[in-house]
């Protein structure tokens, strides 16, 4: 007999029929199908909201395809010079477990992950030509090596590439739980022998929330601590406290090493965030007779490198890399081994071989180019830049009046108002809006960003170009004397010279 409430037959979510007191159908079914449309509707305006459409038709990362987002990012990096290890040796760790089957990552957390890694080596060593990498993959408690330790990115990327291949019969479907501490000894093997002149590093890219350990984990991480071994560890699931103890105490108390992704674009900043090189961490010295700790910086340690030039020959000779038949090759400083590719360390004589552009790439990490300031409608009144001095592509006309002068007019004409009124001046004032919003952003009102030595203007494209790929500022290379070119109002104020410093 039904009750008041009607009577449930039991099935689907989508079968779900209600009974009610006078005999008929109720409208669980079409209920249950408008929450599955809403569902439908969320899932497909979460696409919308992370997918924009491109220039050319094509469907781009609402942060690809937006250069402000790019500079806003990028202005709250820290530009100030430290003494950084431009010479590493990294182990990133990929998790292999059942839990990166999980959807929240499209297709899944597994695959992004392994194209992502791909994207990220490639990265890696175009920022740092003179360091080395090894991949590893943890599952069923245990740690696979899956490519050795080397310069070339084509080594680590080629296997990737199988595992992500379906096809092939290197690829493996992820099983089991991860082991924190099988990896870590692992990374240990695998860093001991690196030479002390260059950093150890340890990336760990964690999906599960669990890790199946054989013995003490703490003895593993004062272990870590001992060989100087650095863990970042990037989650993907959530924030665990074994992780964060981890990073905490391989990085001298720094804790924001360990981030958790939000999603795959965030997953993807912090994974090429750790392309800079880490900053070289001063050590402490204690004295036993005064008992007390005193700050000792670390000393800068000279090392021998070779720079050889190609060579093509007639007949094949052997390298003594690979053992393979090759035409070309580049032949030891020292010893006269022949390598196949550089950077290498050279088999025979164990010295590092290096091109000049590999050590000039390297050196951008040791003096950053400083930010480029924001120009208002008033500096750029003031200077009367028309175009940028690098692409020469016009900027937007300065206006007669700035909404800094506008506001201040406005802010006049109610200054018998109360603190309220003057809220409510603000809030009808849209161009007060955007300039504090845009001052807060690091965006530019004027679409001009100005160099602080050599005072020239450039666009935002030039900006980024300059800061992520050219490292180097085209005025103060060109001996332009501050505020000169477009910025000669500025040169007569105070008349100095950039040295491209």
């Amino acid at each position: 007999m039904a009750d008041s409430d009607g009577e449930f037959v039991y099935g689907s979510d989508d079968d779900v029929v209600r009974t009610n007191d006078y005999g008929t159908r109720a409208k669980g079914k079409k209920r249950a199908n408008g929450q599955a449309g809403r569902g439908k509707e969320r899932w497909e305006q979460g696409v919308q909201d992370t997918l924009r459409e491109g220039a050319d038709g094509r469907l781009l990362p609402d942060e690809e395809d937006n250069p402000e987002a790019k500079k806003r990012k990028r202005l709250r990096q820290d530009t100030k010079p430290f003494q950084r290890g431009i010479i590493r040796h990294v182990v990133l760790v990929i998790d292999q477990s059942e839990a990166m089957l999980d959807k929240d990552f499209r297709p899944n957390r597994y695959l992004s992950v392994l194209k992502y890694a791909q994207e990220y080596i490639g990265e890696f060593f175009e920022q740092n030509p003179i360091s080395q990498m090894c991949v590893m993959g943890m599952y069923d408690g245990f740690c696979n090596r899956i490519s050795e330790l080397s310069g070339n990115p084509n080594d680590h990327i080629t296997p990737l590439r199988k595992l992500r291949d379906t096809r092939q019969g290197d690829y493996q479907e992820p099983r089991g739980s991860p082991s924190l501490q099988n990896a870590l000894e692992q990374c240990r093997a695998a860093l001991y022998h690196t030479p002390s002149h260059g950093t150890r590093e340890v990336i760990i890219v964690l999906g599960a929330l669990l890790s199946v350990d054989p013995g003490d984990i703490f003895a593993t991480i004062r272990a870590c601590v001992k060989d100087n071994i650095r863990v970042n560890i990037i989650g993907m699931g959530g924030r665990l406290k074994i992780c964060q103890e981890i990073c905490a105490r391989t990085n001298g108390g720094d804790e924001t090493v360990y981030g958790v992704a939000l999603d795959q674009l965030h997953f993807r900043d912090l994974l090429m965030a750790t392309t800079t090189p880490p900053v070289i961490r001063q050590t402490t010295a204690s004295t036993a007779q005064t008992n007390t700790t005193t700050t000792v910086e670390n000393p800068a340690s000279l090392l021998m490198m070779g720079f050889p030039s190609r060579i093509t020959e007639h007949d094949a000779t052997i390298c003594a890399c690979h053992g393979a038949l090759t035409r070309g090759g580049y032949l030891c400083s020292r010893c006269k081994a022949k390598v196949c590719a550089l950077p290498a360390t050279c088999p025979s004589c164990g010295l590092t071989l290096i091109l000049s552009t590999h050590l000039a790439r390297s050196y951008h990490h040791l003096f950053p180019l400083r930010n480029w300031s924001p120009v208002s409608w008033d500096r750029a009144r003031k200077v009367g830049s028309v175009e940028c001095f690098s692409c020469l592509t016009p900027f937007p006309p300065v206006p007669l009046s700035s909404p800094a002068a506008r506001r201040e007019s406005s802010a006049a004409q109610h200054a018998n108002g109360t603190a309220s009124s003057s809220k409510n001046a603000a809030a009808e004032d849209p161009d007060a809006e955007e300039e504090h919003a845009g001052a807060e952003a690091g965006a530019s009102e004027s679409s001009r960003y100005e160099c602080e030595c050599c005072g020239c203007h450039y666009c935002v494209d030039c900006d980024l170009f300059c800061h992520e790929v050219a490292h180097n500022c085209p005025g103060c290379l060109s001996g332009i004397v501050k505020g000169g070119g477009d910025g000669a109002a500025g040169g007569e104020e105070n008349g100095q010279t950039a040295n491209g410093v």
